[in-house]
């Protein structure tokens, strides 16, 4: 297949890197920076730069920019797409990129539209941190919203072919309230966290918690105000239950309260083991 991948940073860069080290795919790329796209001819992330004209040869296009410049980029590609084309996003939230994609296989009837979002990333962005092995075991989820079963199965067989462990097919709504709670409140909570006075000096004093706990404290911000915006009832919900929790832990160690400390520790060991064995059956 001929592959268009549009925003060349950490996610697009990787994509096109793993669909050329791994299959027989040309990949055709474009970002609007032309030192990232200097970058991608040298790390194989891009076989041919995408232009409007030679967009007509996609087979697929995949938008990898922020949310809240989907809508715009795609307008611009759109009209240039061939017919049985498939147009995709890469974004972490998917309510206003589904409403968008909507419209547009309503005026672009003879096009496909599925929703894409790879569950894999690091704490640093940019092209300069791409790599194939990003999806490597990773699951993808994809929304649908106008596509045939062989599309859809030719679409799946392509993800699995770059590394992903598993595709998941959902809903814009499961989606994004899934990702509120798995993705966006890890990175505020990290964020939040890493603000204490005592984290200059924890140099000596952390391991492997303090680790895991604060990795995704590096973020870029201008992205994950967009996702969060994006997505602000979900969040909103998940905080509440979140700091409604954490009321419990100070009021018991603040009171003393030792019996409901160490339940409150038992709970939320009980529900983690309880979870994690779910998922194994």
């Amino acid at each position: 297949m001929k592959i268009g991948i549009i925003g060349l940073g950490l996610m697009g860069a990787s994509f096109g890197r793993a669909l050329i080290k791994y299959t027989s795919n040309v990949v055709y790329g474009y970002d609007i920076d032309e030192t990232s796209m200097l970058k991608a001819n040298l790390l194989g992330a891009i076989n041919i730069p995408l232009t409007k004209e030679n967009a007509k040869e996609l087979d697929v296009l995949v938008i990898a920019v922020f949310p809240k410049l989907f809508k715009s980029v795609a307008k611009e590609y759109l009209p240039y797409l061939k017919e049985g084309a498939t147009l995709m996003d890469f974004c972490g939230v998917k309510k206003s990129i589904l409403k968008s994609m909507k419209e547009f296989a309503v005026e672009y009837e003879k096009l496909n539209f599925i929703g894409a979002h790879p569950m894999a990333g690091k704490e640093f962005s940019g092209i300069n941190h791409s790599t194939p092995l990003l999806f490597n075991k990773a699951s993808m989820l994809l929304t649908p919203i106008k596509t045939d079963i062989f599309n859809e199965s030719e679409i799946k067989n392509l993800f699995l072919s770059v590394g992903f462990g598993e595709v998941i097919i959902t809903d814009g709504e499961t989606h994004d309230k899934n990702i509120a709670f798995t993705s966006q409140m890890c990175h505020i909570v990290s964020n939040a966290f890493i603000k204490s006075p005592t984290a200059e000096k924890h140099f000596g004093y952390s391991a492997g918690s303090y680790k895991d706990l604060t990795r995704v404290a590096r973020m870029n911000p201008e992205m994950w105000t967009d996702l969060v915006m994006q997505n602000k009832e979900n969040v909103l919900y998940e905080l509440e239950i979140f700091i409604e929790n954490v009321e419990k832990y100070k009021n018991a160690i603040a009171n003393n309260d030792e019996e409901t400390l160490k339940q409150l520790f038992k709970e939320g060991n009980d529900k983690k083991l309880e979870i994690d064995l779910g998922r194994k059956k």
